[in-house]
Order: structure tokens, then sequence, then C-alpha cells
């Protein structure tokens, strides 16, 4: 005769259960977006949404999607987001982890005043510093070129907060000990600091490279012409096809395009991707 469910196994069975389903429902409602905008772009052109039906046409098929690459370049939006994601990535690797060297390892007059400013940009709109940046690059000669884009971005307050933390983590033996041995500060850097903290500069990156990848404003605001456009900024032709506005059925085609490299590369290693957060302590 089996033995009888205790009343605390019973409740941790159902908080289990509620919580698995209360997961399940958030992951649906996250992903309702995305399924409608599938959908939306298999819907014949010649169909457009009404209410109540903004969902299946008459039939599938793939026209919208065949209409968008033709109309864009998206082998070009293609090249300046890659090109541009890389660059950001690049410079802001070398950044940051310099920064939070700087200010985990040496004492200086000021340190926590100029941390304190590094960190005081996290607090400031992106918006916010639109016509600045704009006015910047007007001077410098770099209107619609893919190097505007990216040079905002060379330097993260957000990530040398994370370098700093994470160097703060190593302990001070071990640091010593590679002082005593004649370790020169790169050699510190290198051998001592950065081994235990790839976890934190991968979750920086993968971090940065979907933001960068999706940033919209800055790069339609810096751009004129589709030579250094990125994806994201290429999509505006797509809301300017229609006499009464935007072709949903062919926007989202174009929409699902611009994401699909991400969406594909998170299938294949979203192992990777959760265990470099769970590892680096990122949420």
């Amino acid at each position: 005769m089996p033995d009888a469910v205790s009343p605390r196994g019973f409740w941790s069975k159902l908080g289990y259960w509620l919580v698995l389903a209360f997961t399940g429902l958030l992951a649906l409602l996250w992903a309702v977006p995305v399924i409608w905008a599938f959908v939306a772009s298999t819907r014949p052109a010649s169909e457009p949404l009404g209410r109540g039906d903004v969902w299946f046409g008459s039939h599938l098929t793939l026209e919208n999607y065949v209409r968008a690459v033709s109309l864009a370049p998206f082998d070009v939006y293609y090249m300046n987001t890659i090109i541009i994601v890389t660059m950001i990535l690049g410079v802001q690797l070398i950044t940051i982890t310099l920064a939070g060297f700087a200010f985990a390892h040496y004492r200086f007059m000021g340190k926590k005043l100029l941390l304190f400013f590094i960190l005081l940009q996290l607090m400031i709109p992106t918006t916010a510093l639109l016509a600045p940046n704009f006015s910047t690059i007007r001077a410098l000669g770099l209107f619609d070129t893919r190097l505007a884009i990216a040079i905002p971005y060379f330097g993260s307050a957000f990530g040398t907060f994370l370098m700093r933390q994470a160097f703060l983590e190593v302990p001070r033996d071990l640091v010593d000990a590679g002082i005593i041995d004649g370790c020169n500060w790169w050699q510190l850097l290198r051998h001592i600091y950065l081994p235990p903290s790839r976890s934190m500069l991968v979750a920086f990156g993968l971090s940065s490279v979907v933001w960068h990848w999706n940033e919209f404003l800055w790069p339609l605001v810096v751009t004129n012409s589709d030579k250094s456009r990125p994806l994201t900024a290429g999509l505006v032709r797509f809301t300017q096809l229609g006499e009464i506005g935007a072709q949903w059925s062919l926007l989202t085609a174009a929409t699902l395009l611009v994401i699909a490299p991400l969406f594909i590369a998170f299938l294949i290693f979203q192992r990777q991707f959760i265990q470099s957060f769970v590892h680096s302590g990122l949420k």
C-alpha cells in the first residue's frame, strides 16, 4: 500500500506545478508578438489587416519575404550591422577591461569620484544625448558613416562596473604572489585577473551584441543612405511604401529577416548563453 503524501510534500509539489504553469504562461505571453509577426508575414499582401482579422489570411504565402528582399539591399544592411556590432564589441572589450582593472587594482586620488561620474551615465537617458552626440559627429565630419554609429558606444559604464566587480573577486593573495614573481601590469591582467573573469566578458559581449544589433534611434539619426545604415534603420523604408501607412505583412516579414540571425544563434547556442549569464551572476 503506497505511503500517504505528507502535507509538506503536497504543498511542495503544488508550489512546483504552480511555478511551472506561471512560467509557461509568461513564456507564452512573451512569444505572442513573435508568433503574430510570423503569422502576419505569411498573410497575402492583398489582404490588409482589419479589426477582428489580424491573424491568418485566406492562405499562407512567402511572397512577402521575396518582396522584402527585392525592395531593400539586405546584403548591405547585414554587412553594415555585422561591421558595426563587431567594431563596438572589439573596442568595448578593451576599454572596459582596462578601466575595470584600473579601478580594481590601483589606488589613486579621485578614484571613487571618477567611478561615481562613470556610473552616473547609467542614469542618463540615451535620448538626452542625441543632440550633443549628433553635433559632435557633424563636427568630426563622420555623418552617414558606420564609424559615426559606433563611436558613442566605445566606452561602457555598465561594462566598466561589471569588470571592476569581477576583478575585485580575484583573491588579493594571488595578485600579491604575481607581483612578487615580477609580473608587470599587463601580465597581472592577462594571467591573474582575466582567466576567472571570462564568463563576465562573455555575458557582457552577448548583451552588447544583442543591444547594438537591435539599436534603432541613433543609427536612424546619424545616417542618411543605405551605404551605412544597419538592419534596424533600413526597416524605415518599409513604413513608407503604402499610401495609408505601413503594409504590415511586408513589414513583419522584413522585421523577421532582421531578428532571424540572433534568434537562430540563440536556438543553437542557448545552453552556452544561459551558462555564461549564470556563471557571471548577470541577470
